[in-house]
């Protein structure tokens, strides 16, 4: 009588740091690939198979949970669509501790064991638990202290009076020699002065950086260790304010607080820099007076639009003096492009009341955590504003029983990134008319699954082949990697289907993985029926 093998679904996961070499046909992800599909092979008597979604990180490093490729992973495994995690190294997954033990508790709580192809460790077993973690301990230990060396080392050296590296200011060169010791540019150095008494004269860095502008005197301009062109860009304001400050015009360097007598010569005198220092005080005095006369932005460092960017605080005075406070989208701010200009068939909210949506925010957060009723928009980590619905990124420990609160189509779900938190999704609608902002909350039966991994790979889908079309013709140039090429077909599904993707009311077949796995025709109505009876 033979017993039937359990079968196991792996992910293979591959990640490589730099974007070098991922052009290439078979590249580094590939290579790794390959070495975890012989492993999973070698092993399938015990039932292992790998699965065909592809899990990759090209161009990101191993410090940061921030990948695409990792996010993909955690989101299947909270999931239940995976049994194995399969890497080539340690490493590849992550070279963090605290972000490694994140990991641990997502794989334990979902019953997923975590195997290094090359270091043959197991989490399935507590040993091999502990001699990972001590593995880490020592490898983030080995990264702190050559750290601290290389502090260590700056520090003294710029206590004697040399570069240490950065960006290197106008008005000097790098040495040709092995000193550290900066080399007078006497062309820049007049522009340096040139600045400095222009200041003097227009008493306005804003002022002044129109002036540069207009002048067409632009930053400096070098060349990197790496060949690469640096600078030579027109003058910002936070720029200008970083020159006008910089103490190494007197010939000193900074190092934490501290200043210390360089090697390099001065190009302005104590007297000129010490007049240009009182200037910018008075001046920062009166930005601060006419700071603490605009009301608290409380969402600030926390509110982001749709395209990810983030909204800050701005005022507008209305017809008779009244005050009006906004959130604005920082594209929106510099006056550039969006990322993207549509939301849920609509334009994306880049501006929108303060007063609103603090109000909005304040009453959903007390009713869902009553316990939190008096600091409400305190709460939240991160908030993003869809046209359609917000987000809220909430702490797990403060939402225990919130889902007995939930109303008019409101949903919480665990966060795909972060098992210390979740992601509450509330239908509350905006749209601006005549610079008002209307806010209705309760849910639209017309969006009601809005599957936002799904839009997102849709998004991503028509970035790639828009940048595809800047280097026309179409497909000309596959994209770098397997799960690329298995994304971009998305692109070219159906209209109507795509606008049902962006409604939410898209067919329940319609999922991420099975239209990364399974081939879609290319005609349109084959593509109906396939996902309306299939």
């Amino acid at each position: 009588m033979s017993i039937r093998t359990k079968l196991l679904r792996c992910a293979l996961y591959t990640r490589k740091s730099s974007e070098e070499g991922l052009e290439q046909e078979f590249n580094s992800l590939d290579a790794q690939r390959e070495a975890c599909e012989a492993y999973v092979k070698s092993q399938a008597h015990e039932g292992w198979r790998p699965i065909e979604t592809h899990y990759d990180d090209g161009g990101y490093s191993g410090g940061s949970m921030e990948r695409p490729g990792l996010q993909h992973l955690m989101a299947d495994i909270a999931a239940g669509k995976v049994d194995i995690v399969v890497v080539y190294k340690i490493d590849r997954l992550t070279r963090s501790l605290p972000d490694f033990a994140r990991m641990v508790e997502l794989f334990d709580k979902h019953e997923v064991s975590f195997v290094s192809v090359t270091q043959s460790f197991n989490t399935t077993s507590s040993m091999g638990r502990l001699t990972l973690n001590v593995l880490l301990s020592f490898a983030q230990f080995e990264r702190e202290v050559t750290g601290e060396r290389i502090r260590d080392k700056i520090a003294a050296s710029k206590a004697k009076g040399m570069w240490m590296g950065g960006m290197l200011p106008l008005g000097y060169d790098l040495p040709k020699d092995k000193s550290r010791t900066l080399v007078l540019n006497e062309t820049e150095a007049a522009t340096v002065r040139l600045i400095f008494n222009r200041y003097l004269e227009l008493s306005s860095v804003h002022t002044l950086r129109d002036w540069l502008s207009t002048e067409g005197i632009t930053s400096k301009q070098w060349t990197s260790s790496k060949g690469k062109p640096v600078g030579g860009h027109a003058f910002s304001r936070g720029a200008l304010y970083h020159l006008l400050r910089n103490e190494t015009y007197l010939g000193y360097i900074r190092h934490k607080g501290t200043l210390y007598e360089a090697d390099h010569p001065p190009i302005i005198s104590k007297e000129l820099f010490d007049k240009v220092q009182s200037a910018l005080d008075a001046g920062s005095n009166r930005h601060a007076k006419a700071r603490d006369k605009r009301s608290r932005a409380p969402l600030t460092g926390r509110l982001f639009d749709a395209n990810g960017e983030a909204m800050s605080p701005s005022t507008a005075t209305g017809k008779h003096g009244r005050k009006y406070r906004y959130y604005v989208s920082s594209s929106l701010l510099k006056g550039s492009k969006p990322k993207t200009s549509s939301d849920q068939g609509g334009t994306i909210i880049q501006r929108i009341s303060a007063d609103a949506l603090e109000g909005e925010v304040t009453q959903l957060i007390a009713r869902l955590v009553p316990t939190r009723t008096s600091d409400a928009m305190t709460l939240a980590s991160r908030i993003e504003v869809h046209r359609g619905a917000i987000h809220f990124v909430l702490p797990k420990s403060e939402c225990r029983g919130l889902e007995s609160r939930l109303t008019n189509g409101e949903t919480i779900k665990p966060h795909p990134g972060d098992v210390d938190s979740v992601l509450l999704l509330a239908p509350i609608r905006m749209r601006n008319r005549r610079g008002r902002t209307e806010i209705t909350s309760g849910q639209q039966t017309s969006k009601p699954n809005r599957d936002p991994i799904l839009i997102n790979a849709l998004r991503r889908a028509h970035a790639m082949v828009e940048q595809d079309t800047s280097r026309l013709p179409i497909c000309r140039t596959s994209p770098p990697t397997q799960y690329a090429r298995r994304l971009i077909r998305l692109a070219f599904l159906a209209p109507d289907l795509q606008k049902k993707i962006m409604d939410g009311t898209q067919p329940k077949q319609m999922n991420l993985e099975d239209l990364l796995k399974d081939p879609i025709p290319i005609n349109w109505d084959e593509q109906r029926a396939m996902f309306e009876h299939g």
